[in-house]
């Protein structure tokens, strides 16, 4: 599994969000159920990355997101805004951020191993979503290998539509860290991992943190949820 970490594996903070392509939903996106409660973020208008809600006034991304990609620098999160069910250039509720907690065992590095197992941040709205508006996704703490999972993200290619994998795995874990089949792309950092099964609200499993090579197969890497997660609730509440 070490071997498996240490494969190469890209920051998936991209793009300017007004300058990328914008394609059809992959796979269905809006037939998933929940899927609003998933957005873009957009980040000092430059760059982008994926988030989902996960409480009216909470926000769970990848912590890389919070650091500018050529300086290394952190950003300032007021400049951030998250556009919750994206279509075109409409959001289902779009709300800036005024707080951000970056789990405790992060470690920004332009380059190496630091996202790995901690990539995790919460993002506190500037004013809550009605959950009457918009449904937080439910969290799970029991991703596995083997797991069948999807990804629903914002990236390069669909900047401005989700696009859904829905049929992807678990293939190795180490710890809070997952090795997973999911095709990801630049921008899709912070996407979250979903378990889906028919008829059922999807529920959040992990945070995509980079896209990799595993030999000649490409395969993304995620921080898995654990514990930790409602203590960086709580200091961003």
């Amino acid at each position: 599994m070490k071997r498996l970490i240490a494969v190469a594996a890209a920051y998936l903070l991209a793009s300017m969000p007004s300058g990328a392509r914008a394609g059809d939903p992959q796979f269905g996106a809006r037939s998933l159920p929940g899927w609003e409660a998933v957005g873009r973020l957009n980040i000092s208008g430059r760059n982008m990355c994926t988030g989902s809600l996960i409480a009216p006034n909470l926000v769970l991304t990848a912590a890389h997101c919070l650091y500018d990609p050529a300086t290394g620098r952190a950003i300032d999160p007021t400049s951030i805004k998250f556009e919750a069910g994206l279509v075109g250039r409409r959001a289902k509720a779009s709300r800036g951020i005024a707080k951000a907690v970056v789990h405790p065992g992060y470690n920004h590095r332009a380059r190496g191993n630091s996202l790995m197992g901690s990539d995790i941040a919460v993002l506190r709205l500037s004013r809550p979503i009605s959950s009457n508006k918009i449904r937080p996704l439910d969290m799970v703490m029991d991703a596995n290998r083997g797991d069948a999972v999807g990804v629903l993200s914002y990236n390069y290619t669909h900047a401005t539509r989700p696009s859904l994998e829905r049929s992807c795995e678990v293939l190795a874990k180490q710890r809070t860290t997952l090795v997973m089949s999911c095709l990801v792309d630049f921008g899709a950092s912070g996407a979250p991992v979903l378990q889906v099964i028919p008829g059922r609200l999807p529920k959040l499993v992990s945070v995509i943190s980079a896209k990799a090579a595993m030999g000649s197969k490409r395969v993304s890497i995620g921080t898995a949820l654990d514990s930790t997660l409602w203590r960086l609730m709580q200091q961003a509440g």
